[in-house]
């Protein structure tokens, strides 16, 4: 069997950013609770994780410029959607 170091670091990678999740709810007073700074690293985090999984998984890595430059242009608008709808509904609520 061949290893493949490049995927065992990508996935060492996305296994530690959800970790990043864990520490970062429970780092806030011990016990999980929704705050917006919380919510909005798990948002930023959960985005980055996409990108990863788009670029490895997908082999978009390889794939034209054109498509690589759309598949960032689709993280980066659900990403502000995400956190624009998160941060208007904190200032309606």
């Amino acid at each position: 069997m061949r290893l493949n170091k490049r995927l065992l670091v990508v996935w060492v990678a996305l296994a530690s950013l959800t970790l990043s999740y864990l520490w970062l709810d429970y780092s806030v007073d011990g016990s999980p609770k929704a705050s917006a700074v919380v919510t909005s690293s798990v948002i930023v985090i959960a985005l980055i994780k996409v990108r990863i999984i788009f670029r490895e998984f997908m082999e978009v890595r390889q794939s034209p410029a054109v498509l690589r430059r759309l598949t960032d242009a689709c993280v980066l608008v659900v990403g502000a959607t995400l956190l624009g709808s998160y941060l208007v509904g904190i200032t309606l609520h």
